[in-house]
Formats: C-alpha cells, sequence, structure tokens
C-alpha cells in the first residue's frame, strides 16, 4: 500500500557535508543571518556531483535554517546512459512528501505539517534525498510568521537549487497540510490490471530491457498496469527502495509476464528513484513503440521523504 495524498490538479507540459560536530545554536528567526562557521556545513555551491553530497556519511544535524544544505545533483548524466539528449521525450514532476516537517510559529510554539513538492521532470537538477531532509530538519528551531511564509521559503529556496547552473528558470509546487488536513489523506494501491497475477520465472536481477516486447499484429489497445514488485537499491548506499509502479499505454498490445519479469530485474540494481523509473520508460517506449506511455513510481517512505516520479509522453494533470 502507498500513500496516495490528494494533490490539485497541475497540468504537466511543454542530495554539504559537515567537517566537525556542531555546537548547539539557540532558536532564531528565519531573517537571522547563518554565521559562517568551520561547524557548519560547506554549501553544494553549483550542481555538484555525488562526493559532494552527504549521502551515505554521517552527519551533523543542524537545528537552525540553512538552504545551503540542499544539494543538487545534475539529471543530464544519468539521462545520457539511457540515450536522453537535448528535448526531452517525455514530461512529468518528481511528487516528494515529507512528512517530518516542523518550525516554531513568533511565539516559539512547534508547528508541524506535512508537506507535498511537485518538481518538474525538465530541471536541470535533482535534490540529493539526505541534503533535502538535513534541509527541512533546519527549519526545526527557526521562527515564522505564518504557513504561508514557510511555504514561499521552500518554494524559493527548492526552485533555487534545483535551476542553479542553468540560464532556465521556474517555480517548485509547495504544498503543506496541517494536522487537521491529515485525516483526509489515503492510503490505497496504485489503479489497475495488476501484473503480479502472472505466474512467472525471474532470472534477471540487473535491467534486461530485452524482455519486452510488444505484437505488432494484433490491434491496439489502451491498457492500465501495476506490479508492486519493484526493487531497486540507492545508487549510494546500496540500501533497498521498495516500490509499486503503474504503467499506462495506448498501442500495440505489450507482453504481459516479460513486463513483468522485466519489472522484476531491476532488483539489484543501484539507481535514484527518479532514474529507475526514466530507465523503465526509455526502455518500454524504445522496445515496445507505443503511441502514448506514462510511468509512475510510488517508493516507500525512508528517512520520513517518499519519492515518487512520473513520466508522460503526453501532457496531462499529475496523478
Amino acid at each position: 500500500l502507498r500513500a496516495d495524498s490528494p494533490r490539485a490538479p497541475v497540468l504537466v507540459g511543454t542530495k554539504a557535508r559537515p567537517q566537525s560536530l556542531q555546537r548547539c545554536i539557540p532558536m532564531s528567526s528565519v531573517d537571522d543571518p547563518v554565521p559562517p562557521s568551520a561547524d557548519r556545513a560547506p554549501s553544494c555551491g553549483a550542481a555538484a556531483d555525488l562526493q559532494a553530497a552527504p549521502l551515505g556519511r554521517a552527519s551533523v544535524y543542524v537545528d537552525r535554517y540553512d538552504p545551503s544544505l540542499l544539494c543538487p545533483l545534475p539529471r543530464g548524466p544519468k539521462r545520457a546512459e539511457i540515450g536522453i539528449g537535448g528535448t526531452l521525450p517525455f514530461t512529468g514532476a518528481d511528487l516528494w512528501t515529507a512528512f517530518e516537517l516542523s518550525w516554531l510559529n513568533e511565539r516559539g510554539k512547534p508547528q508541524v505539517a506535512i508537506a507535498h513538492f511537485v518538481i518538474p521532470a525538465e530541471t536541470p537538477n535533482l535534490i540529493e534525498s539526505k541534503s533535502f531532509k538535513l534541509y527541512l530538519n533546519s527549519f526545526h528551531q527557526t521562527r515564522f510568521a505564518d504557513v504561508e511564509a514557510v511555504r514561499e521559503r521552500l518554494r524559493a529556496d527548492l526552485s533555487q537549487a534545483l535551476w542553479r547552473g542553468s540560464e532556465q528558470r521556474g517555480s517548485v509546487g509547495v504544498r503543506l497540510l496541517l494536522p487537521a488536513e491529515w485525516g483526509a489523506q489515503r492510503v490505497q494501491t496504485l489503479p489497475g490490471l495488476s501484473l503480479d497475477r502472472l505466474d512467472v520465472e525471474c532470472t534477471y536481477y540487473q535491467p534486461a530491457p530485452q524482455l519486452l516486447r510488444a505484437d505488432a499484429t494484433q490491434p491496439p489497445v489502451e491498457e492500465v498496469l501495476t506490479s508492486d514488485l519493484l526493487k531497486s537499491n540507492c545508487l549510494v548506499t546500496g540500501q533497498p527502495d521498495w516500490g509499486s509502479v503503474q504503467i499506462a499505454y495506448s498501442g500495440h498490445p505489450i507482453d504481459q509476464a516479460g513486463l513483468l519479469r522485466y519489472l522484476v530485474s531491476f532488483r539489484q540494481h543501484q539507481e535514484f528513484h527518479e532514474q529507475c523509473v526514466e530507465r523503465i520508460f526509455m526502455d518500454i517506449w524504445t522496445r515496445c513503440r507505443p503511441v502514448r506511455l506514462s510511468v509512475y513510481a510510488r517508493y516507500t517512505r525512508r528517512g520520513g521523504l517518499d519519492i515518487n516520479p512520473w513520466r508522460t509522453s503526453h501532457p496531462q494533470p499529475l496523478p
């Protein structure tokens, strides 16, 4: 089961490493500057590589607002591995949910919220997930005037990091749910015909796109297929990432047994969530040649965050 939270309809188209132990810092206002110090995690600066990211390393948890904790990583190199260069063959977004967000109001009383983020697939960078967690944690002893001030600060910081190093600029979607709204959140399976019903023999545990095929002798169909057997491993730490995936397409019928075996083949593969979904999209797109295709994965929460990438060949509302 995956948390499937309601989102406002959006039409989609056209990870600072501490150098020493951090001393306690008193609660501050968001307007107070963060003083430079050897105790403070260095900024990631321009879009970094994995050697500059905190993932897989011991970290000091900073409790004072610090946007330099965000570590953007360029999407380009991993996209080049799967044949993507220039114009993207898809649109879409990375849908993040943060379950551990807290700050202080102007009277010093703690406030809590669940945060939903919509990060467009066309951003040149993604945010390394541990740096995202460290950044969010830095809010918890900082005073903000109200919820809107928190939302706007999140939006501005993430937008700057995601487009860092690019001449283009854009924004991200941020929605904060206060405790009174938590009861409306739903948990449900992804809709569609489950591939997991098939009794197949699985022998590939690294991506095997050769298992994919569509029957061009059969008339086109429209199908929504799902599986709860998606598993990959973190690119840096090797820790398991568990997920469910939904594949919607129109075109010649895709061999369902081969598709399930292909999805299982990610079981020992090491990539970030976003990269796995783009690899799945490109393999199906090039091997099966559907007219339309969307791939949506919902991964289980780790470190208070879940990351749910969605890629589509045609503009449509967010899932």
